[in-house]
């Protein structure tokens, strides 16, 4: 830039003298003024001051700065395994498979979320009984299987529950064959399969949502997340879905949401 800024006269800030582009400067852009007309540039300065210090100790510059930068860029945030999580009812207290099956059923409007294995990739919670049993990896009492937790986030753009929302039957009056009820993004249209593993029914996306493991304690009857299925793809955001926030932890409670409908399907 040799010393000038880019915008020259036409600078907002400028108030005609030949100097003020020397003191103002747009947010980010550091000056400072030495003696006569010569600029000084902080960083080439604070580098030199770096390579002296290096030379004393008896280091490279590059080994300086290397080790000066790993303190710089924070480290990646994540953990190293999918945790064994137990789901908290909205209440506070443990849910149950008896809980689930008295309380939500395929007909139940609202939104349940809880967040998995991150603090910011939230999963609906949802009973598919009695429309729905043997569901793949769904988990409830002899053959019913109806209960099942899929990524809240949509594959497409990644717009979040309540945008992306589960739609009970007769929500709409659009049908896939038989199934009427499924997850739909009001953001672009994207619907998904709840009782095939949150496959693609619409686009634009092209990815299913990532599904979580459920698994019953077979004496309480306590649900816990303990994975993600084989076949699930990253969250959408997540290069891993292990990675990009710190873990929930040992629990994990359920949120109330309110669904945002919009019965608009691609053609």
């Amino acid at each position: 830039m040799n010393g000038r800024l880019p915008c020259g006269t036409s600078c907002p800030w400028r108030g005609g003298s030949p100097f003020d582009d020397r003191f103002a400067a747009p947010v980010g852009y550091v000056r400072r003024i030495a003696r006569g007309d010569d600029d000084v540039d902080e960083t080439k300065r604070n580098l030199l001051k770096l390579a002296a210090v290096a030379g004393v100790l008896g280091i490279g510059v590059g080994g300086a700065v290397g080790g000066a930068l790993q303190f710089v860029q924070p480290p990646a945030i994540g953990i190293g395994s999918y945790p064994r999580t137990q789901l908290m009812d909205v209440d506070g207290t443990p849910l149950t498979v008896a809980k689930v099956q008295a309380e939500y059923d395929v007909n139940t409007v609202d939104l349940y979320v809880f967040n998995y294995p991150l603090q910011n990739e939230p999963n609906f919670l949802l009973n598919l009984y009695p429309n729905a049993t043997n569901v793949p990896y769904g988990i409830g009492p002899g053959s019913s299987k109806s209960i099942v937790a899929y990524s809240a986030i949509c594959q497409h753009l990644g717009c979040p529950a309540p945008a992306l929302s589960y739609y009970p039957p007769g929500t709409c009056p659009k049908a896939f064959g038989s199934l009427s009820f499924y997850i739909h993004c009001s953001c672009h249209g994207s619907t998904y399969d709840v009782t095939n593993g949150a496959a693609n029914l619409t686009g634009p996306s092209v990815l299913p949502l990532p599904q979580v493991v459920l698994e019953a304690d077979p004496g309480t009857g306590e649900i816990y997340a303990h994975g993600m299925t084989p076949s699930s793809p990253p969250v959408n955001g997540h290069l891993d879905t292990l990675e990009g926030d710190y873990g929930v932890g040992s629990s994990s409670q359920l949120v109330k949401e309110s669904p945002v409908i919009l019965c608009s399907f691609p053609t």
